[in-house]
C-alpha cells in the first residue's frame, strides 16, 4: 500500500491532444512472447504471420551483424529483445485525433539468460532523464545532436528504433540485436482472442480521465476494458507513472498465468489469432523477422516456469532538478546491468511490487467476480518519483543458492505471483 505520509509527488498537466495510449502497448508486447511460450509449433504460426507484418527496420551495424550471424539460442550471455511502444495515434483506431510526431512511451528490454531459465522483462520509465547519443530520424533525415540528459521517450522521435536501441545499449552496457516497434491497435484483439483476463483489484478504481471504474474484486477484462485499465494512473497507487508500471505488471503477469495454465496454448484457433494480433501491429528489425528467429525463440521460451518471468522497473531516484522527472538511481542500476550483462539468475525476494499493486490477499478487497465497466475514452499524462511498494517477500521468486538478489529498491514481481491493483480512490 502507498505510504500516506509520503511527500506529495509532482504530476504532469495535462498535455492537449496526447493520450496515454502507448501504455497499452506493453500487453502487445508481451504478446509477443507469450504466443512463443508454447514451442515451434506457435512460432510457426508467427512465421507465417510476417508475411503480413509492417516493413522492417534496421539497428546499427553492430547488431544487425549480430542479429544476422547468431543463432538466437545460442547468443553468449543470453539474447536481449527491445520492445518499444510508439504512442502515434496515425491509422490507428482513433485516427479522428491524430498527432503528429511518435515517442516511446513504452519501453521493455526483455532479456533471456543463455541456459534458457529466466526472463527478465525491464521497464524504462518515459520521463526517465538519460544520455541520448547523435540520432539521425530515418524518416526525415535530420540529425540531432548527442544529449547528456534528455527525457528517455524523445529518442524515438530523434531516431527511430534504432536510436531507442543504441541509448539503452549505453544505459545497461548490453548488446541488443533485436528489437520491436509496437503500435496499440492490437490490443483489443488479443485480449478478446483470449477472452478475457482475470485481474484483481484490492480497492476501488475510479478515473475519469479514462473512465475506468472498477469495484474491489476479480474483474475479467477484455477489449476497450482491458485498454483502459492499463492506460490508467489517476486511479492506480498515487497516481504516478511509476503505479501505472506496476499495475500494468498485475496485468501482464496475469496474462501469462492464463496463457500457460488453461490450455489456450493448444486452441491453434486461439493461437492464430494471438499471434496475428501482435505482428500485424508490429515493425520488427530485420535480424527478428525471421522465421528462424522466431522458432528459436520459442524454443529458448518453452517450458519455463512463470516464477522466473520476472518483470522489474529500472530503478529511478527523484530528479532534483524536475520534480516531474526521474533520473539512474545509479547503485541500484549498476547492479542490474551487472547482473544483466553476467547473464546472472537474479531474484526479487526482498523488493517491493510497486506503487500501485500488492500481493493478493492482502489489501481490502474481496475475490469475487464483479462487472467490468470501465470505458477507454479519456486522457492520460504522466508523473514520477521514487519508487514505493508492499514487499513480496520469497513469493516474487525463487531464490536458489546460485541467484543474485537485486535491491530491494528495485521493484517487481514474477509471473507466477498473484497480486493485486491498488485503487486510488
Amino acid at each position: 500500500m502507498p505510504d500516506a505520509t509520503r511527500r506529495p509527488l509532482a504530476r504532469h498537466g495535462r498535455l492537449p491532444r496526447r493520450r496515454g495510449w502507448t501504455t497499452l502497448a506493453s500487453i502487445v508486447a508481451s504478446a509477443l512472447a507469450v504466443v512463443l511460450v508454447s514451442g515451434t509449433s506457435v512460432a510457426a504460426i508467427a512465421g507465417a504471420q510476417l508475411a503480413s507484418a509492417p516493413s522492417t527496420v534496421k539497428l546499427s551495424t553492430d547488431d544487425q551483424s549480430t542479429a544476422q550471424t547468431a543463432d538466437i539460442t545460442a547468443i553468449k550471455g543470453g539474447a536481449n529483445i527491445l520492445l518499444i511502444g510508439s504512442d502515434t495515434r496515425v491509422g490507428q483506431f482513433d485516427s479522428a485525433d491524430d498527432v503528429e510526431g511518435a515517442r516511446n512511451d513504452v519501453t521493455m528490454l526483455i532479456h533471456i539468460s543463455q541456459d534458457h531459465q529466466q526472463l527478465t522483462a525491464i521497464s524504462f520509465p518515459r520521463d526517465l532523464m538519460v544520455p541520448i547519443p547523435a540520432c539521425t530520424n530515418p524518416e526525415t533525415g535530420t540529425t540531432y545532436p548527442a544529449a547528456t540528459s534528455a527525457q528517455f521517450n524523445t529518442a524515438l522521435g530523434n531516431g527511430g528504433v534504432s536510436c531507442v536501441v543504441d541509448t539503452v545499449e549505453n544505459l545497461t552496457g548490453l548488446s541488443i540485436p533485436y528489437a520491436g516497434l509496437i503500435t496499440f491497435d492490437g490490443v483489443i484483439e488479443m485480449s478478446n482472442a483470449l477472452g478475457g483476463v482475470d485481474v484483481c483489484v484490492a480497492e476501488p478504481i475510479n478515473d475519469t480521465y479514462t473512465g475506468l471504474h472498477l469495484t474491489a474484486g476479480s474483474h475479467n477484462l477484455e477489449g476497450s476494458d482491458a485498454l483502459a485499465f492499463l492506460r490508467t494512473r489517476h486511479g492506480v497507487g498515487d497516481g504516478s507513472d511509476l503505479a501505472r508500471i506496476s499495475s500494468q505488471q498485475v496485468f501482464l503477469s496475469a496474462l501469462l498465468r492464463k496463457v500457460t495454465s488453461d490450455g489456450t496454448l493448444s486452441n491453434p484457433i486461439t493461437l492464430y489469432k494471438l499471434a496475428g494480433a501482435a505482428l500485424s501491429n508490429m515493425t520488427l528489425s530485420d535480424g527478428l523477422a525471421q522465421a528462424r528467429t522466431l522458432v528459436g525463440l520459442a524454443g529458448a521460451l518453452r517450458g519455463m516456469s512463470t516464477a522466473n518471468m520476472l518483470f522489474v522497473q529500472y530503478p529511478v531516484a527523484d530528479d532534483p532538478a524536475d520534480r516531474a522527472r526521474v533520473i539512474v538511481d545509479q547503485d541500484a542500476a549498476h547492479t542490474l546491468n551487472v547482473a544483466l550483462q553476467n547473464d546472472q539468475k537474479t531474484s526479487l525476494t526482498d523488493s517491493s511490487t510497486g506503487r500501485a499493486s500488492e500481493e493478493s490477499g492482502t489489501g481490502s478487497g474481496t475475490a469475487t467476480t464483479a462487472p467490468s465497466t470501465g470505458t477507454s475514452t479519456g486522457s492520460s499524462g504522466s508523473s514520477s518519483g521514487t519508487s514505493t511498494g508492499t514487499s513480496t517477500g520469497a513469493a516474487t521468486s525463487t531464490a536458489t543458492a546460485s541467484s543474485t538478489p537485486l535491491p530491494s529498491s528495485i521493484t517487481g514481481q514474477s509471473a507466477s505471483e498473484e497480486t493485486c491493483s491498488v485503487g486510488n480512490n
